[in-house]
């Protein structure tokens, strides 16, 4: 892990419990939705979160943002260890760390005025009022390029687009040092997924932003992250700079992935090899023992079924879990 990390992750775990009884509930499993994986982001960098639906890379954002509460693991950010902190303790950090969501249709209050949502925060944690809260939620929508007149209007009367760029100004309202985005960019138009990213990317340099990058899409991811973080399962499998992760991947379930991006170049996409990855994800209420991977890999030995695979730095900065590497 590094010194000069802003986010430190260590063996974080968040178990969903499954409860049945209608009077007296009792607990009958749970859902592994994370399942002790730790990593760490240096401050202006970010860090693409990559994997499949059900893999756990939501419920990983909220649990370093503690909107979920871990069941075990710890997280620091900026030096203070976010899981031991009380309430009032927390509520004071959560300025320092906001989440933008994934849908702009479900994350934005209906009933609110744009005004109101973006400056809720401001009225909560500095006690803004009048015209200065009123210039300042002017500036953040200049921020993210909308027209600042836009303050009394609601939430209906603006494209995707537009109300991702409110969730955008609402994340940045009290100046955070880290923000979640989680999957900031699938519920929108091709045609509007760019020009979000590039306005991530402006506000980074801009803020000296620290971002946790959830995408599917993989190469999205390459083009907007430093590093990248692949996950299977509740579990981290590798873990490498951009480039290295892209040209030289150790995982079978990487590789696998990358080989599914298409390539502009059809002389290229001809000559290039599929991995189809056989049968279905493992249910997160039973995983695999050993590696969650071995059900679907093509590389799998006797000692996949028998022994977890340590998360190892296999080669300078490139980390991974596979018996086989």
């Amino acid at each position: 892990m590094s010194d000069d990390a802003l986010l430190r992750v260590e063996n974080l775990v968040k178990h969903f419990p499954i409860m049945r009884g209608i009077v007296f509930q009792r607990q009958v499993g749970k859902v592994h939705a994370v399942d002790g994986i730790s990593f760490s982001i240096k401050r202006g960098e970010t860090l693409g979160l990559v994997g499949e639906s059900g893999c756990g890379k939501s419920t990983t954002g909220r649990a370093v943002l503690q909107l979920h509460k871990p069941t075990a693991g710890k997280v620091f950010l900026d030096g203070v260890e976010l899981t031991a902190l009380k309430s009032e303790e927390l509520r004071r950090m959560r300025r320092k760390m906001q989440i933008i969501f994934q849908d702009p249709y479900a994350s934005l209050n209906p009933r609110m005025t744009v005004g109101e949502i973006i400056g809720e925060a401001l009225f909560i944690h500095e006690n803004l009022r009048g015209k200065q809260l009123q210039e300042r939620v002017q500036d953040l929508l200049r921020l993210v390029g909308l027209n600042p007149v836009f303050t009394s209007r609601y939430p209906h009367e603006f494209s995707g687009g537009q109300r991702q760029r409110i969730g955008i100004a609402r994340a940045l309202a009290l100046q955070p040092l880290l923000v979640v985005c989680d999957e900031p960019i699938s519920a929108l138009d091709v045609s509007i997924q760019a020009q979000v990213i590039n306005l991530l990317e402006d506000l980074q340099q801009e803020l000296n932003l620290t971002y946790l990058f959830i995408a599917h899409d993989l190469s999205m991811v390459k083009h907007f992250s430093n590093r990248v973080a692949v996950m299977y399962l509740g579990k981290i499998v590798e873990l490498a700079q951009r480039d290295e992760l892209y040209q030289s991947s150790l995982h079978p379930y990487t590789q696998a992935l990358l080989s599914a991006v298409p390539i502009p170049d059809p002389v290229l996409e001809e000559k290039r090899q599929r991995i189809i990855l056989k049968g279905e994800v493992p249910s997160p209420i039973n995983p695999p023992s050993g590696c969650r991977f071995r059900t679907r890999c093509p590389l799998v030995q006797e000692i996949c079924a028998e022994k977890e695979p340590e998360f190892r730095e296999a080669a300078p900065q490139h980390w991974v879990a596979c018996h086989m590497v």
